[in-house]
């Protein structure tokens, strides 16, 4: 509920950059224009969203004849997040990685690298699914969507005061002169960009959270990150330094060089979210005491959490035995 609440205010808070600059550079009228065109171009993107990002990184479609036990893993994962059954594609890169896109629970999709597939032990791999099905049960893709929609139209009122030279519907002069609207111009889109940045890092904290109560294992899940941001070092995924866009889409940042935990990141430090993940294997664990003391108390029996009736915790050994599921 806190991450809803600070992804609210942040948005409240975008909403209130493109207000109070755009009324002041274009008036009513280019406000509504640029929300019109940002609104146009994004709706498009997100409507697209799966279609797009898959053919952008080749992702070749996987069925349950192709990776049975992978299919099973996420039918299971997917029911535990009471979701229906995403579709799955592999990109054949490298770099460990994966993403959810599409409009809706109905329409999504899980992309995994073959990388992330070698790399990575079951337990693992189930912790970096269940985070994407988070993502996708909160339907972050809708989240993004709008704040990318409102960033947009701030960029784009900027660059119409500046080219047009900020007059209001009544054809009144800015107050800002030419340059305040060359400052405006750069910062209006900055300070866009911080915020639709914050929104990004929050929501994947959320994520996290979420798979760790859909997988009941959030030390794998912080195992597997660690591994994901060890292994992509001096593995460079092209197509995402081509399409730097789409690097928020991905479980860790996939562009080279982007470690810090800052204003421009996309993705909090993978120290910060191993740090929150332990935190909540630690919940987990005394409700599950709790849960196994009552239990015993009233005589009934107790039943551990996870997928696979584990800990909460999960073994996540470095052995594994996840290779090439798909053959």
């Amino acid at each position: 509920m806190r991450g809803y609440l600070r992804t609210a205010v942040l948005l409240a808070g975008l909403t209130a950059i493109f207000v109070g600059i755009g009324y002041l550079i274009g008036g009513r009228q280019g406000m509504l224009i640029a929300f019109l065109v940002a609104c146009g171009t994004n709706l498009w993107a997100w409507w697209n969203s799966d279609r797009v990002v898959l053919s952008m990184y080749n992702a070749q479609p996987i069925g349950p004849g192709d990776a049975p036990r992978l299919h099973q893993l996420v039918a299971q994962l997917a029911a535990n997040a009471g979701l229906p059954m995403p579709a799955l594609y592999v990109i054949h890169e490298d770099q460990p990685n994966a993403f959810a896109t599409g409009r809706s629970p109905e329409r999504a999709a899980v992309a995994i690298t073959t990388g992330l597939l070698d790399m990575l032990n079951e337990e693992e791999v189930a912790g970096v699914i269940a985070h994407e099905l988070a993502h996708i049960r909160n339907r972050d893709t809708l989240i993004m969507t709008i704040t990318a929609t409102i960033a947009g139209a701030i960029g784009m009122l900027a660059q119409f005061g500046f080219l047009f030279g900020g007059r209001d519907n009544d054809g009144r002069q800015n107050p800002f002169g030419p340059i305040g609207m060359l400052l405006l111009l750069i910062v209006a889109p900055l300070a866009a960009m911080v915020v639709q940045f914050a929104i990004s890092r929050s929501r994947e904290y959320e994520a996290d959270r979420g798979g760790a109560e859909i997988s009941g294992m959030p030390r794998a899940l912080a195992s597997a990150l660690l591994k994901l941001e060890h292994y992509k070092q001096g593995l460079v995924n092209h197509a995402a330094e081509a399409h730097p866009a789409s690097a928020h889409l991905f479980i860790v940042n996939p562009l080279s060089g982007a470690r810090m935990d800052n204003l421009f990141s996309t993705h909090p430090s993978t120290e910060n979210r191993v740090s929150a993940l332990e935190a909540i294997a630690l919940e987990m664990e005394a409700e599950a005491g709790a849960r196994r003391q009552a239990a015993w108390s009233g005589g009934g029996t107790y039943r551990p959490g996870g997928p696979w009736g584990g800990a909460a915790g999960g073994s996540h050994g470095a052995g594994g035995g996840w290779h090439n599921p798909w053959a």
